[in-house]
């Protein structure tokens, strides 16, 4: 079942917590390449989600975009590094789950505040999105954005080259008018410009915002658009340890319940970011199970 009907069928449907810190809890490295130097601890981090419950998988290909790998010295093409994300979370997911085409920011500002043209910045996504595609995803994920205006360049990339369903996720500072990015953008005015763009599915994720607080996110997105929204709040607000390393301590329980102000507010998908483990995972599954 594709993802759009699957959301027909399921009340609530579960995708999964956050991958960077499983990844180095098990001594892998950070981010994508992860993918080329412990593709085994990736496919486990993938399958230990699917085993709490997750409907839908995120490859692990944040960022692995050309700005942002070129950025940052990677030696592995676009193409090569995103087929191996895809190949993993598929080899994790059988056929017991779903799997996402994850996409990040470039890391650029667009022009004229930063160095990079909205044409250069969805040729990026573009190139990302058709290795994606290629390897056999079945929807595309944009997230953690802040730029409204680069996550449309992003839903365009997809939209405009291929038929997957998209969803398409802006990150939050305040609650404040409703929701506002660091960049300024209303929550309202992201629904409205990424559904213009073409998105399928409206969210959420990352940000300043606890669960509860998230809710009024999903409000703003249900008063501008019809379109199904996903919420993929952190484990809490962070706090800093004694080496400055931001510590995200919400318990599963407190988390799902934080969730479940979203669902009550509309949110039709529920997963996690920085912080959430396979027990909040978890956590959600069985509270959606419930309702």
């Amino acid at each position: 079942m594709d993802l759009l009907s699957l959301i027909k069928h399921k009340k609530v449907l579960i995708l999964d917590g956050a991958t960077g810190t499983q990844l180095a809890q098990r001594g892998a490295p950070a981010g994508g390449r992860a993918n080329i130097e412990a593709p085994d601890t990736v496919t486990a981090v993938h399958r230990a989600y699917i085993d709490a419950g997750s409907d839908c998988v995120i490859t692990n290909s944040f960022c692995m975009n050309r700005v942002y790998m070129k950025a940052n010295n990677f030696s592995v093409s676009v193409s090569d590094m995103n087929a191996r994300a895809a190949e993993l979370a598929r080899k994790a997911a059988g056929d017991r789950a779903l799997v996402l085409g994850g996409f990040g920011p470039t890391g650029e500002l667009l022009k004229p505040v930063g160095n990079i043209t909205e044409a250069e910045c969805e040729e990026a996504f573009a190139e990302q999105a058709r290795a994606l595609a290629d390897a056999g995803v079945d929807a595309f994920i944009v997230e953690t954005m802040m730029d409204m205006n680069e996550a449309a360049c992003a839903v365009r990339a997809c939209k405009r080259n291929f038929k997957l369903p998209v969803i398409a996720s802006m990150t939050y500072a305040t609650t404040r008018d409703g929701g506002r990015t660091t960049m300024g953008h209303r929550a309202g005015g992201c629904a409205r410009i990424l559904a213009a763009a073409g998105a399928d599915i409206l969210s959420c994720n990352c940000g300043d915002l606890d669960p509860a607080e998230t809710a009024i996110i999903v409000s703003s997105y249900k008063n501008a658009s019809d379109l199904p929204v996903l919420v993929e709040p952190n484990a809490g607000k962070p706090v800093l340890d004694d080496n400055n390393n931001a510590v995200y301590s919400m318990p599963p329980g407190e988390f799902a319940q934080g969730v479940l102000e979203c669902i009550r507010a509309g949110a039709s998908l529920a997963g996690g970011c920085c912080g959430t483990t396979p027990d909040h995972i978890r956590a959600l599954a069985e509270m959606a199970a419930s309702l």
